[in-house]
């Protein structure tokens, strides 16, 4: 059996130019939580391949495998927000929450143009938000009521953004470590959605 976490694994992802880093950094500010940089984590350990385009800086191919036994021990002790541009690799069992940001299409291109992207990998990101393959993605890959869309497009949905998952948070803790409780109470309660909970009012 997994070892029990005292602090939730969630994951925060979306095309690029949706504001996962932000996310993830006023996040980990405000509770505590550890932001798993996964472009960090591969650059460390050398474990991807990068484009020589200096428009299109970004990591390629990862070896999955490898980036899994580099973080394994930080998913298995918990309390990471895991900011990265796919979710299916990294394990259901450890996984509480998945946050997918979306964004305004024509909002999204230009943020990606002041980023300097190449026409080609700017239509290539926009193809992947209109026809939401990470939604899909993450709705394949976990439960579904791990699973929450959320509006990022300017300063006031960040802030909403960030204060609803804290107060997931709050509420995950209270379930299911830093407060005790019974074990198995809490194991025959999963994956019932509790409507006072902000993250699952997908409205």
């Amino acid at each position: 059996m997994a070892p029990l976490r005292t602090d939730p694994n969630i994951i925060i992802t979306g095309t690029p130019g949706v504001g996962k880093t932000t996310h993830c950094q006023e996040l980990a500010s405000r509770t505590g939580l550890h932001h798993l940089d996964i472009n960090d984590v591969v650059k460390k350990h050398n474990i991807g391949e990068t484009s020589n385009d200096p428009a299109d800086p970004h990591v390629k191919i990862v070896d999955e495998d490898r980036l899994l036994d580099c973080i394994e021990n930080d998913l298995e002790e918990g309390g990471q927000i895991i900011d990265w541009h796919g979710c299916d690799m990294f394990p259901e069992k450890m996984i509480d929450l998945v946050c997918v940001l979306r964004c305004d299409n024509k909002l999204l291109y230009d943020r990606l143009k002041a980023r300097g992207y190449s026409e080609e990998k700017l239509q290539e990101n926009l193809d992947v938000e209109i026809m939401e393959v990470l939604v899909q993605e993450a709705r394949d890959s976990y439960k579904e009521e791990v699973v929450v869309e959320l509006r990022s497009e300017g300063t006031e949905d960040i802030d909403a953004n960030v204060e609803r998952i804290e107060t997931w948070i709050q509420n995950w803790r209270k379930d299911n470590g830093k407060e005790g409780g019974d074990v198995e109470a809490k194991e025959e309660g999963k994956g019932k959605k509790d409507e006072d909970d902000p993250m699952f009012l997908h409205g």
